[in-house]
């Protein structure tokens, strides 16, 4: 069949569609259908790619898998529709031409196996032909005509009863128009409007929806995040949502498509029978459709938001080389504490009680000073949780007492709470009771935030919006992308990554990371790359997939340690060699010396190595232990406490980005209440969505706006205030 050959063709419509070129889209699929992990691709294939990022190769992969289904379902339709011995040469090329999945929908349409309608009924009662005879616009009497299929056997009782079973045949005709229903779903697309209403007030207790309770927008118009809050309203009974098309429009266009001759006395009942078909089975399968779409959209970019902050909370800094105390606030229970050492190690477990109601606020203190000197904690990790403003005025107080340098920082502790409670730090930490866990949790996600948030579930990490409103399947599959993205894009130490972490891992599965750990705990510390071809499972493939991104930091090999593929080691000891150079000299300032000078084209040629993986292989020669996450902004460290009423308007402040939103960030500035900068004043140009201007983790200066003192709320903006 045409549809085999038609692969080149489907690459070319790719290539046009997405900018990229026939090399790089084909490329792609290849290394992919050769069991290529996207991570490899885009960080070990950049000649075979053109130095393609693992978005931009996911975006192909995307949609070529689409276009693969709709190939598939092509296939069938024409299978389905030539058993019937109804395919035409006619219709085989429109389903062979169609791009979209609901258009080859729309063209099997009349074809499709239906359930009893009224149209089938009437074709059982044998009222086709006068159906047929109605089309024609003849000069006779209709009802003269229907007579003659009056059938008390059939039960056609009388010609109003046979003209209202050919109306149900001709309206099911219409409806099974393929180019009128494409012509209406685009009309009521472009001129359609959405519209809500109250249903149940009494069920939004909180006013939430109050702005949709008599609410129109032209449906071309409608952003995301109200698409979503509407669905979520209607899902919650309190919303009544529909789309209003425009009708009389739509039944014009039909009639002009349909009736051929108006004088005639047929056309009354075609016309009775076109407003019926647009009525009862067009306008509500349209609106079903539309909708569908408004929010496949919306979710889609609800779920780019989500996966950009998490891409950002991933990718913050980690804080190197600290011993951090970390504080885990509560009120009744308790602040709990844990002081690890710069490699994460735990060395103290403790609890205060600073807060009514037990309140032993003196003796907290006490306790907080002595280990702050015994252990030289240098940074106060509090999580932001309840009781966080109360803890953080109580480590203010504490560090006013303190000799040495010590800062403090609030840490979003999302997530940390469900970890705490998992199985995993169970394992982990299987002496320590749920909260201790959580302060370990708050500490160690200030020292590399990367290695523990992996371990805990995306979806909880309070970086998401409307994320129980989408397809959970699409969102999990884009958070975990975009883990397994970051994960690889910084580089795992296999001899300190937990099974969290290490799953991620280009190539590696769950299964494979608890053997990598196992080995580890049995026989110790891996000292070359090599070891890992002895773990089980880890086959030659899955080999190839991970071992460039699993570093060995004080091994055997020098080379081990950075993120060069051991298939260019031989390359590199040749290049190293004709420098007078050795492996050895890794790191060293000869090596950037000598490495700076080379000519990267004339040694790629020599080499047969691409120039792409040759800058790559140079500056890991360089920097062989480069962390991408070092040359962001560090986290704000904080020595005071700001309280609201101390915010004036115009007042200038650092804060941190928490949250991006369709319609604005959140930033911490140190009051209790993340303040919001509205999209309007991110920027002085326009701004079509605040991911373009912000990230989660993005240190920024911002003006106080509006202080709502009332309802703990503040507006920020971006912009100087006048």
């Amino acid at each position: 069949m045409e549809m085999v050959d038609n692969r080149q063709a489907l690459m070319k419509m790719l290539v046009k569609e997405l900018g990229f070129t026939e090399k790089q889209v084909r490329h792609v699929i290849q290394l992919t259908e050769e069991g290529n992990t996207v991570p490899f691709i885009a960080r070990y294939r950049k000649e075979w790619t053109g130095s393609l990022d693992e978005v931009q190769i996911r975006a192909i992969l995307e949609r070529w898998q689409y276009m693969m289904q709709l190939e598939d379902r092509k296939e069938e339709v024409l299978r389905l529709i030539d058993e019937k011995g109804k395919l035409t040469e006619e219709l085989r090329q429109q389903i062979v031409k169609a791009v979209k999945l609901q258009e080859v929908e729309d063209l099997y349409r009349p074809y499709k196996e239906k359930r009893r309608t009224k149209a089938t009924i009437a074709k059982e009662k044998g009222l086709e032909p006068l159906a047929e005879w109605l089309l024609l616009y003849k000069k006779e009497d209709p009802n003269q005509k229907a007579v003659e299929f009056i059938n008390t056997e059939k039960e056609v009782q009388s010609a109003e009863e046979a003209l209202q079973g050919a109306q149900d045949i001709i309206a099911e005709i219409v409806s099974d128009e393929a180019a009128y229903r494409s012509w209406i779903r685009n009309l009521t697309f472009r001129k359609g409007v959405m519209s809500s209403s109250v249903k149940d007030e009494e069920k939004d207790e909180k006013n939430i929806y109050e702005m949709y309770y008599s609410y129109e927008e032209p449906l071309q118009k409608v952003v995301p995040h109200r698409v979503l809050a509407m669905n979520r309203g209607e899902k919650e009974d309190i919303l009544r949502v529909s789309v209003v098309p425009p009708v009389d429009e739509i039944v014009a266009f039909l009639y002009k498509k349909v009736i051929r001759d108006n004088d005639s006395k047929s056309a009354h009942y075609v016309k009775l029978a076109i407003e019926d078909g647009y009525k009862r089975l067009i306008q509500s399968s349209i609106e079903r459709e539309l909708r569908k779409e408004l929010t496949e959209t919306a979710e889609e970019q609800a779920i780019h938001i989500f996966s950009e902050n998490l891409r950002n909370l991933l990718l913050q800094p980690p804080m190197k080389g600290k011993v951090v105390l970390a504080v885990d606030p509560a009120y009744r229970t308790g602040c709990k504490l844990s002081i690890v050492d710069d490699t994460g190690k735990v060395l103290y477990i403790d609890v205060i009680y600073p807060h009514p109601p037990v309140r032993k606020y003196e003796d907290a203190k006490t306790k907080v000073l002595s280990i702050i000197d015994k252990y030289q904690v240098e940074v106060i990790a509090i999580g932001n949780g309840t009781a966080s403003r109360e803890s953080e005025e109580f480590i203010v107080d504490v560090l006013q007492n303190v000799k040495q340098e010590v800062f403090y920082i609030i840490v979003n502790e999302a997530g940390a709470s469900v970890y705490s409670a998992s199985d995993l730090a169970r394992e982990e930490f299987p002496d320590l009771q749920v909260e201790e866990r959580s302060a370990v949790s708050i500490g160690r996600r200030l020292q590399d935030p990367l290695a523990e948030l992996v371990k805990i579930d995306p979806k909880s990490v309070g970086v998401g919006q409307y994320q129980h409103d989408v397809s959970q399947k699409r969102l999990n599959e884009s958070l975990t992308f975009v883990v397994e993205t970051a994960v690889n894009q910084v580089g795992v130490n296999v001899n300190t990554a937990s099974v969290a972490l290490l799953q991620y891992v280009s190539g590696l599965s769950k299964t494979v990371a608890k053997n990598i750990v196992a080995k580890r705990e049995e026989e110790g510390k891996f000292t070359k790359r090599t070891d890992l071809k002895k773990i089980p499972r880890l086959g030659a493939k899955t080999y190839e997939q991970c071992i460039g991104f699993l570093r060995i930091l004080e091994g055997a090999n020098p080379l081990d340690r950075t993120g060069i593929h051991p298939e260019q080691y031989k390359n590199v000891e040749l290049l190293l060699k004709s420098l007078g150079l050795s492996k050895d000299d890794v790191g060293q300032p000869q090596l950037q010396k000598s490495l700076e000078e080379v000519e990267i084209s004339k040694l790629s040629e020599e080499t047969g190595v691409g120039e792409p993986t040759l800058v790559d292989i140079i500056d890991a020669l360089i920097s062989p232990e480069r962390d991408m996450r070092d040359e962001l902004p560090k986290p704000l460290l904080k020595k005071g406490i700001l309280k609201l009423e101390d915010l004036k308007r115009g007042m200038e402040l650092e804060g941190t980005v928490r949250n991006v939103v369709d319609f604005g960030a959140f930033v911490d500035v140190g009051v209790k209440q993340d303040g919001l900068v509205h999209i309007s004043k991110l920027s002085k140009q326009y701004v079509k969505h605040p991911l373009d201007i912000v990230s989660v983790g993005q240190i920024v200066k911002v003006w106080v706006d509006d202080i709502d003192t009332k309802k703990g709320r503040v507006a920020l903006s971006m912009l100087p205030i006048e």
